[in-house]
């Protein structure tokens, strides 16, 4: 019998169709300050790459982490003026004990300042950082290893998505949104949300049109099982459109959190008679050259932007700098 189990848990492996899952790619009211002005699940260290220059109390500056203030609002290259830019940004918000919905909770609060001329334009608020899939934490005592960012802005175990909801605070703004995400092969894709022209809280939704709910009809073709990284989707962006027919200046927005519905990869609690991976370490192996590769590249970044902010005219403390 065990066998027989162990055997249809394997033709739906291969076939794609596993058991749909739903979890949180993101939820901002989890982005909590709670280590040093920063979100510690999250905190990155890229002294290691900054070089032997820097001293100890220098290099002991250099992290970062997704608390929601250190991500940026990109505007689309004809937006980008130096007004713009200055009054585009996001800021940590605090939902009111007596609202209906997410009473207390902490939301990311988004502000746009697009050009008034007549034309499309764009903005992405980003992360301060391309978000690692694989990376572990470095102050968080026995972190699992390579998880640091799941549900972070990581889903892992991703086959076929589903839907992709929003919770989102509009104003009646006619504008569009979309979640923009990368796969573990950096390919992206934009996923429309909708407008945001309403008022209050309301869950968009995006709907993937290709997906087959019918076992019989999707096309079933068979893969090798080890060694198979389980793919993953990673938050790239959010993305905001003003149409060219619509008003520039300020738009104001609030996002609470990002859920993926989706099939998964691999079925993981299959019982097997071997442990591929304990004789191998092979998928340990490539987790760990892809970990120390995203290492590097963000904290060459990092450490080119911290360089800058010490250049930088520092304004007196408790200016107004808006």
């Amino acid at each position: 019998m065990k066998k027989i189990l162990v055997f249809l848990a394997a033709i739906l492996i291969v076939s794609g169709a596993a058991f749909a899952e739903e979890s949180v790619l993101i939820d901002f009211n989890e982005l909590l300050d709670d280590y040093q002005g920063e979100h510690q699940g999250t905190l990155v260290d890229f002294s290691s790459v900054a070089g032997t220059r820097f001293t100890e109390e220098e290099k002991a500056e250099m992290n970062t982490s997704l608390y929601v203030p250190n991500w940026d609002v990109v505007l689309s290259s004809s937006s980008r003026t130096v007004t713009n830019n200055r009054f585009s940004y996001v800021r940590v918000v605090t939902v009111g004990e007596s609202a209906a919905q997410f009473a207390g909770n902490q939301v990311m609060g988004v502000r746009v300042h697009y050009p008034e001329g007549s034309f499309n334009s764009y903005a992405w608020v980003k992360p301060p950082f391309a978000i690692p899939a694989y990376a572990t934490s470095p102050v968080i005592e026995d972190a699992p290893r390579g998880d640091q960012f799941t549900g972070f802005g990581v889903v892992k175990n991703v086959g076929v998505i589903k839907n992709v909801k929003v919770n989102v605070y509009g104003m009646n703004f006619p504008m569009g949104m979309a979640v923009v995400i990368i796969d573990e092969q950096e390919k992206t894709q934009q996923m429309p949300l909708g407008y945001l022209n309403f008022d209050g809280w309301r869950e968009l939704t995006w709907q993937n049109p290709n997906y087959i709910t019918e076992v019989r009809n999707r096309t079933i073709k068979q893969v090798p099982l080890y060694p198979r990284s389980a793919p993953s989707i990673t938050l790239e962006s959010l993305q905001f459109y003003r149409d060219a027919m619509q008003e520039g200046g300020d738009f104001i927005v609030y996002v609470k959190d990002i859920v993926v519905t989706y099939d998964q990869a691999v079925i993981q609690d299959v019982d097997t008679d071997l442990n591929h991976e304990e004789v191998w370490g092979i998928l340990a192996q490539r987790e760990e050259d892809r970990r120390n590769a995203e290492l590097n590249r963000l904290g060459n970044l990092q450490v080119l932007r911290y360089l800058e902010e010490k250049k930088m005219h520092q304004e007196p403390e408790g200016a107004d700098t808006d």
